[in-house]
């Protein structure tokens, strides 16, 4: 079994996250983003695409256009972003779906286990938000998947390191 965020969804989080560094009350175009965060513009529209229809960005026309939240930092959690992009968390099909799913699941011994782990995945998306994620990068220090500490400060949230 492989619990892995895709790509959309990581690129949306890191769109999010520089959104709410640089938007600021001004609107951040995707271009900018594009170029700060080593990202494809063309992948970007499609992304703030879905953002935007699900009221998470709001879209400003013209020479001074771009895109900003719609709401403050303090209010996006995670695991609102991803749930746009991922769909639901749940780590299989029967914690999402039960008895419409699987015949077994009133009698199955494992739901109660994959619940749990779904639980403990909700549980932490749904309680770290983008202030949460700007401070810690404002912390500077970013720590490698193979433990080591980098004292740059953080630009981007990637698949190569952890924020502490």
């Amino acid at each position: 079994m492989s619990l892995q965020i895709s790509t959309k969804g990581r690129y949306a989080m890191r769109l999010m996250l520089d959104i709410a560094r640089y938007g600021r009350g001004a609107t951040v175009k995707i271009k900018d983003i594009a170029d700060r965060q080593e990202i494809s513009p063309k992948y970007l529209e499609q992304i703030i695409s879905e953002l935007n229809r699900a009221g998470l960005v709001r879209s400003t026309r013209g020479p001074q256009g771009g895109y900003s939240l719609a709401r403050p930092p303090e209010e996006y959690t995670v695991g609102s972003i991803l749930r746009v992009m991922e769909g639901d968390l749940s780590v299989v099909q029967c914690v999402k779906d039960g008895e419409d799913f699987c015949d077994r699941f009133e009698t199955c011994t494992t739901v109660r286990l994959w619940t749990k782990m779904s639980d403990a995945i909700s549980s932490v998306v749904d309680n770290i938000t983008l202030a949460d994620l700007m401070k810690w990068e404002g912390e500077g220090k970013i720590i490698s998947i193979d433990g080591t500490e980098n004292e740059e400060p953080a630009t981007s949230l990637d698949s190569k390191c952890i924020l502490r």
